[in-house]
C-alpha cells in the first residue's frame, strides 16, 4: 500500500486542484473497474478515453483523479481533481517521485525472451534478504512501469522491474524514469523485428537500458551474444558482468541435470548445486543472470540457492501440466519468437518418453515482412525421428508447413486456421496416448491456452 497525500501530489505535479480537500491516496488505477477505496484514478486517453469513466471509478471507491486540461469542461464536481496537461506524463512523474521517496535498490530486466522468468528468479533470490517487490504479471511498458512503481509498499528495499520494448527509444524512456542500480539483458532474439528490421538494431534498442542507469550501476548481460558484446565494448567505462553457457562467461553452468519439472546445475563461481523449478538450458541461463544479480546484492550462495529452488514462476511460461490423455504437456503459450521456439523444441526432444513427441506450434507475431521466412526456419529443429507429429495453427506458419512437406509424411503434419482450434482439440484427443508427450508453443495472440484448457487433466 502506498501513502501519498493530495497536497503532496499537487506539489509534485505543480498542479491546480479542483474540489480540493485532504485525502490520502493508497493506490492508483487507470481501470475504473479496479478502483477501490483510496484510489487515485488516472484517466488515460487511448482507444477508450478514460475521462468518460470517472463516475464509475468514484462508485468503486476512487477518492481523487488526475484530469487532462483539454477535458476541463467535463471535469467532475464530486471528487478532488488534479489538472495536468497529460495524464500519462503526470502518472510517470508521480511514479518517479514515489520511487525516490521509497528509495529501494532497483534491478531492471529486459531481453527478447526470458525477461519475466528472470524477473521471477531475481525477485525470489532478493526476497531471501530484502523486502522485495516485482513487476506484477508483465506490466512492463510506459503505463505498466509507473503502475508497478506506484504499487510497491512503502517499506520496499528491492524493486525488480521488467522493461518491455516495442520501438527504438522505449528503453531509454523507461531507464530514465527508473534510474536502475543494476540492469539485465537476457538475450537478443527476433521479437519486434517488424519495427527494428535486424537483430543488430534490436541489440541497439536493448542497450538503451543503460542510458538511465545510475553512474555506479552494473550491466549484467548474456555473454554468449556477440551483438551485445560488441556494444558493451563501445562503453569502456561501463561496469559489466556476463552470464551464459560457455566458459568465457563470468557466470557459466556445468553438470546440468534436467527433468520435466526441474533442472539442477553448478556454476564456476560456487561449489553449491542449484535447482530451479524450470526445464531447459535457456532457463539455466536465466538462473545464471539471477545468480549474478544476487551476488551484486551481496546475497550469499546458500540464500541464492534457497530463493531459486522455491521461486514462484509466472503462469504459462514453459510449464509442465498433466494431460487428460494420461501423458505430460509442456505449455509455453504466453509468448514465442524463433529463437525461443528453437530452444524449447530442442529441449522438448531431449525429454524421454515411451511414445511420440507431438508439437502444436502457432504463429509467432510481430515479425513483419520476414515472418514467413523465420517461421520456415523452424524446420531445422523438427526431425521426424525425434518429433513424430506436428500440428500448426495460424496463417504465417503456413510457410513452415510448406517447408516440412518433404520431411514428414502428409498425415504427420496438419495445418489449422486460428478459428479451427476445436477441430485441433478433437484430433489431439483422438491420437494422443498416455505414453505421448505434447508441446504447445505460440504467441499469446494465437490463444493456444484455449487448446490447453480442453486437454489438461481436470
Amino acid at each position: 500500500m502506498i501513502k501519498l497525500s493530495l497536497a503532496e501530489i499537487k506539489d509534485v505535479l505543480h498542479a491546480k486542484v479542483l474540489n480540493e480537500k485532504p485525502v490520502e491516496i493508497t493506490n492508483t488505477t487507470f481501470d475504473s473497474r479496479k478502483a477501490t477505496s483510496g484510489s487515485l484514478f488516472v484517466p488515460l486517453v487511448a482507444d477508450h478515453d478514460g475521462h468518460n469513466y470517472i463516475q464509475a471509478a468514484v462508485a468503486e471507491g476512487a477518492i481523487a483523479t488526475l484530469w487532462q486540461s483539454d477535458h476541463l469542461a467535463q471535469a467532475p464536481k464530486n471528487v478532488p481533481t488534479i489538472i495536468v496537461s497529460d495524464t500519462l506524463v503526470a502518472y510517470q512523474t508521480l511514479a518517479a517521485y514515489y520511487l525516490t521517496k521509497v528509495a529501494p535498490k532497483v534491478v531492471a530486466i529486459s531481453g527478447s525472451n526470458g525477461k519475466t522468468t528472470t524477473k521471477d528468479l531475481v525477485a525470489a533470490i532478493g526476497a531471501t534478504t530484502y523486502k522485495t517487490f516485482k513487476t506484477p504479471a508483465n506490466f512492463n511498458n510506459e503505463i505498466g512501469v509507473p503502475k508497478t512503481i506506484l504499487s510497491m509498499p512503502t517499506d520496499t528495499e528491492l524493486l525488480v522491474i521488467e522493461f518491455g520494448m516495442d520501438r527504438p527509444g522505449d528503453l531509454t524512456h523507461l531507464s530514465e524514469l527508473v534510474h536502475p542500480d543494476i540492469t539485465v539483458l537476457t538475450m537478443i532474439g527476433e521479437a519486434h523485428i517488424e519495427f527494428f528490421k535486424t537483430r543488430a538494431h534490436i541489440a541497439d534498442g536493448k542497450m538503451e537500458i543503460i542510458n538511465g542507469m545510475k553512474p555506479n550501476g552494473v550491466l549484467i548481460y548474456n555473454g554468449d551474444e556477440p551483438l551485445l558484446q560488441e556494444r558493451v565494448n563501445q562503453h569502456p567505462d561501463l561496469q559489466s558482468v556476463t552470464f551464459g553457457l560457455n566458459d568465457h562467461d563470468d557466470f557459466f553452468a556445468s553438470e546440468m541435470d534436467m527433468s520435466p519439472v526441474q533442472t539442477t546445475f553448478q556454476t564456476n563461481q560456487s561449489d553449491r548445486r542449484f535447482s530451479i523449478p524450470l526445464t531447459g538450458r535457456y532457463n539455466v541461463a536465466n538462473a545464471l543472470a539471477a545468480i549474478a544479480v544476487g551476488r551484486q546484492l551481496a546475497i550469499d550462495y546458500d540464500q541464492i540457492a534457497l530463493g531459486l529452488q522455491h521461486a514462484p514462476i509466472t503462469e504459462n511460461r514453459t510449464e509442465w501440466v498433466d494431460g487428460s490423455f494420461g501423458g505430460k504437456i509442456l505449455s509455453d503459450v504466453y509468448n514465442s519468437n524463433p529463437t525461443a521456439a528453437k530452444e524449447v523444441l530442442n529441449f522438448f526432444t531431449e525429454v524421454p518418453t515411451d511414445g511420440d513427441h507431438v508439437v502444436v506450434l502457432g504463429d509467432m507475431l510481430e515479425l513483419g515482412s520476414v515472418g514467413p521466412k523465420l517461421h520456415a526456419s523452424l524446420a531445422d529443429s523438427l526431425d521426424p525421428q525425434r518429433i513424430q507429429r506436428v500440428y500448426l495453427v495460424g496463417d504465417i506458419i503456413k510457410a513452415l508447413a510448406e517447408q516440412l512437406a518433404d520431411k514428414y509424411p502428409a498425415d504427420r503434419v496438419k495445418l489449422y486456421a486460428n478459428d479451427e482450434k476445436s477441430a485441433l482439440v478433437s484430433e489431439l484427443k483422438a491420437v494422443l496416448t498416455r505414453d505421448d508427450m505434447l508441446l504447445l508453443k505460440a504467441s499469446h495472440g494465437i490463444h493456444l491456452e484455449e487448446v490447453l484448457r480442453e486437454i489438461i487433466e481436470r
